[in-house]
């Protein structure tokens, strides 16, 4: 009993001594925590260390130290104590992480990735996370594989090294005119050119060419000369060949925080051949992953007011300008700028461009749309943009039709088409109002000749009919049910899904629509037929609209021995995803017995 005594009184003082160094420890790394957002990480990690001395088990401890070890390159010190850390917790995640920057940091780019794998199998949902470490690893290596390339080649004697080499050395030698520094910049263009080229160009300090007070001076000028616009643009030509497909240079140039701040100003400069090579510039970087997330680091704010100024030039600027814009529009940080502009800048640019859609070329105000569109795959942008009468308005007077039938004019139809079906996602007073005029335009554009229009149109009247009984009526008093029930027969997989998906709108409202739809479909071999459809949404319309039918006096007696009492009950029965098919199935069948005993 003695013995039992003293290991019980042992234990409890054990673990008051461990309660009392936890948190002397949780105090410790606080004020390393403090030292950290200071930046002083020596203070941080003697702090962690003292901590780790109270309680040589704590993870957080370790994982804290080796962020601060980062800081200071000690990369050997970090990779240690990530691995103090998984001792404690095999499944630190921070500790892979950091474990990967710091082999990372060392070129150690095997056991880099090994860590960054790791730190998916413990949580898929970093996937995101995973993939820019990774993406991170493949440029520094590519990077370091590429300097290496050109070191060999200059120590080989490159006559291209040397030249770079001679050329940035003129261009930093001051007290010369500038069409002196204008003709070295072109042709430096002409020099980098190549992979090792545009590595030479790196590693020799090219992208400090704005040091030169002349250089500087002419990119930066607020109201340039001609001979400042020229030397001007052959620095944005020096850059696009710098540049070309070379994402390590295309960071080094945004890291410049002169050129950063000028894009804008070169665009919204007013001479064309600079806005032309500027654009061409951005397009670089628009165009692949890496480099969006670069132009992302921005301040996009006046970015989509001055892209989408160029819509009205008439040249090559406007295509330019709504492919970066139409890069831009999916990522995240653009759309969250939108969104916080949306008042001030975003509704009122779209509008004006709308209501003035008369004196922009048709081609280029389609991919302004189609961006908008694009744009509206942010739910807070889209409920915003949604709510705008002012633009409803003036979309609806474009879609009022045009003297001019050309394809361009067609394409913006198209285009303003899918931009109101992403819009009509939302459920707002604002639609409601606009949904029997909205309607009305897409009842007269069934009969396009452009069957893509045809489409659209018939989709936005499946999405705007629920939220207005009033444009239910309307459409269905000029003819709707028969259009859908041609555009059923002719049998296109997408229009159907959308004719199917009005009927059942109408049908559930109107008596005349079904009505129509009896009359129109003798023994409902339309219907019966999309009972059959592999898509289950298609079902589930056709299953309302046929229980919507057989409201009607004598329908069911039609579908006697047509063997859809069998495929009722397999549909109401069945493991469909959607439980709309289930219990439309069900509706239908039920009141097909009541109407119909036999």
């Amino acid at each position: 009993d003695g013995f039992l005594a003293a290991l019980e009184k042992d234990a409890k003082e054990r673990a008051q001594r461990r309660r009392r160094n936890e948190k002397l420890a949780n105090a410790l790394k606080e004020q390393g925590n403090e030292a950290f957002r200071a930046g002083d990480f020596a203070l941080a990690i003697q702090r962690y260390s003292e901590g780790l001395e109270k309680l040589r088990d704590k993870q957080e401890l370790y994982t804290n130290r080796a962020q601060a070890y980062l800081k200071l390159h000690e990369y050997e010190k970090a990779i240690s104590d990530c691995e103090w850390a998984l001792k404690c917790n095999k499944n630190c995640l921070k500790a892979y992480f950091l474990m990967g920057k710091a082999h990372l940091a060392l070129q150690h780019f095997s056991e880099c990735r090994q860590c960054y794998e790791k730190m998916l199998q413990i949580d898929p949902q970093k996937e995101n996370l995973f993939k820019e470490c990774v993406e991170e690893a493949r440029l520094e290596e590519q990077r370091l594989r590429e300097e290496q390339r050109a070191q060999r080649e200059l120590q080989a004697g490159s006559v291209a090294a040397l030249s770079i080499q001679e050329l940035l050395q003129s261009i930093s030698s001051p007290g010369h005119d500038l069409p002196y520094y204008t003709g070295a910049i072109s042709l430096l263009a002409g020099a980098v050119t190549t992979c090792s080229g545009q590595t030479f160009f790196r590693t020799n300090n090219g992208f400090s060419i704005l040091s030169s007070e002349a250089v500087r001076g002419a990119f930066c000028a607020e109201s340039k000369s001609p001979a400042e616009e020229e030397l001007c643009v052959s620095l944005l030509l020096l850059w696009q060949a710098a540049c070309a497909g070379n994402e390590e240079n295309q960071r080094v140039l945004l890291a410049q925080p002169e050129v950063g701040a000028q894009l804008p100003e070169l665009l919204s400069c007013g001479t064309a051949q600079i806005q032309r090579e500027t654009l061409a510039l951005i397009s670089l970087y628009s165009e692949h992953e890496g480099g969006r997330r670069l132009l992302g680091r921005q301040d996009l704010s006046r970015w989509l007011q001055i892209l989408m100024a160029f819509v009205k030039c008439t040249d090559a600027r406007a295509e330019s300008a709504m492919n970066i814009l139409s890069d831009l529009s999916g990522e995240e940080r653009f759309q969250a700028q939108c969104r916080a502009t949306f008042s001030t800048a975003v509704s009122p640019l779209f509008t004006q461009l709308l209501v003035g859609a008369r004196q922009v070329p048709w081609a280029a105000l389609a991919r302004a749309l189609a961006v908008l569109g694009r744009l509206c795959a942010d739910v807070g942008l889209r409920a915003q943009l949604a709510q705008s009468r002012e633009c409803w308005q003036a979309g609806l007077e474009l879609l009022a039709g045009c003297p001019d039938a050309s394809p361009g004019y067609q394409s913006c139809v198209f285009a303003l088409l899918g931009l109101i079906m992403n819009l009509l996602l939302e459920s707002n007073g604002t639609i409601q109002d606009f949904a029997v005029p909205i309607s009305g335009r897409c009842l007269a554009l069934l009969s396009h000749q452009d069957g893509r229009i045809v489409t659209r149109a018939t989709g936005v009247l499946s999405r705007v009919l629920p939220a207005s009984p009033s444009a239910v009526q309307e459409v269905v008093r000029a003819g709707v049910v028969k259009k859908m029930l041609k555009f059923l027969k002719a049998g296109g997989q997408l229009t159907s899904s959308y004719a199917i998906k009005t009927l059942s709108v109408c049908t559930k409202s109107s008596r005349r629509a079904q009505e129509e739809l009896l009359k129109g479909d003798k023994r409902f071999q339309v219907l019966l037929g999309l009972l059959h459809s592999p898509d289950e949404l298609t079902v589930g319309n056709a299953a309302f609209c046929l229980s919507q039918c057989l409201l009607l006096p004598g329908a069911a007696s039609s579908l006697l021995g047509s063997g859809v009492v069998q495929l009722l009950l397999r549909h109401a029965g069945g493991d469909a995803a959607r439980s709309s098919v289930q219990q439309n199935s069900a509706i239908a069948l039920g009141r097909l017995c009541v109407a119909e005993p036999r």
